[in-house]
């Protein structure tokens, strides 16, 4: 998703709060690349049987953080597509993380 808002995909209403109903601004696309790099290492991260376990705790903190706060989120079509995914995100993560 953040590869397709980098590149205009007019799905702004299921990002940053829906601040931006289509495209999001120049700015915003290079802020979506970096979201995708750090979606990315996270991850490698959960992935990579030999991660640090400090390294798990801290991608299962900021996933079940990004979790509130999409859920917290003002935009109604963000809340209903990210919710889901982040929930299920962050149970994978403490598995991960409970299991090693």
């Amino acid at each position: 998703m953040h590869i397709a808002l980098a590149f205009g995909a007019p799905l702004g209403r299921f990002t940053v709060g829906g601040r931006f109903e289509g495209r999001l601004p120049p700015l915003w696309r290079g802020l979506a690349i970096v979201q995708a790099c750090i979606l990315a290492a996270m991850a490698w991260v959960i992935l990579n049987e030999g991660s640090p376990d400090s390294w798990l705790t801290v991608v299962t903190v900021i996933t079940a953080i990004s979790l509130i706060a999409n859920a917290a989120s003002p935009s109604k079509p963000e809340r209903l597509l990210w919710t889901p995914v982040l929930f299920l995100m962050t149970v994978a993560a403490l598995v991960v993380t409970v299991i090693r």
